[in-house]
């Protein structure tokens, strides 16, 4: 059902695309927009890989949430780990690109669980994360993707 990387000599490993995953602060999560038009847009998130799920929070009204009604399928693209090798002007770049289908999640508890976790990745300290959570967890949507499939590669720009 999914296409396998076109070029073998650029693919990555699932590992080596699963620790970009782990490593990267945002991807770009892309939706099924209105009018058929697709919808991008960077989003914070973390990965957990035990679950084979990406973690993202959003509000819970808007183009994304209205997407994602209307379709539950997604692609998500990270991309980094740019370094020279060969040409001191033409850097390396791995790439990142994961399709899966897309929820909020609705229960209040778990939203602050996840919401934490989440939280924990960018914040300096738990006492901060627990503050900002007081105040902002009911309003909070955390949305979760379910992975079905994902690829990697490192490509040359030159």
């Amino acid at each position: 059902m999914f296409r396998n990387v076109r070029k073998k000599t650029n693919e990555i490993s699932i590992e080596e695309a699963k620790e970009l995953l782990k490593t990267s602060r945002r991807g770009v999560l892309a939706l099924n927009g209105d009018d058929g038009y697709p919808y991008a847009i960077p989003v914070n998130y973390f990965y957990v890989e035990d679950h084979n799920q990406i973690i993202f929070h959003g509000s819970k009204a808007g183009h994304k949430a209205d997407s994602l009604k209307r379709s539950d399928k997604i692609c998500f693209t990270v991309y980094g780990n740019e370094k020279v090798k060969d040409l001191d002007w033409a850097p390396y770049l791995e790439s990142t690109v994961v399709f899966g289908r897309c929820h909020m999640v609705s229960d209040l508890e778990e939203t602050r669980r996840l919401c934490k976790q989440f939280a924990m990745k960018y914040y300096p300290s738990e006492a901060m994360v627990d503050e900002e959570i007081e105040i902002s967890a009911r309003a909070v949507g955390m949305y979760v993707i379910d992975i079905e499939h994902i690829s990697g590669k490192r490509i040359q720009e030159k």
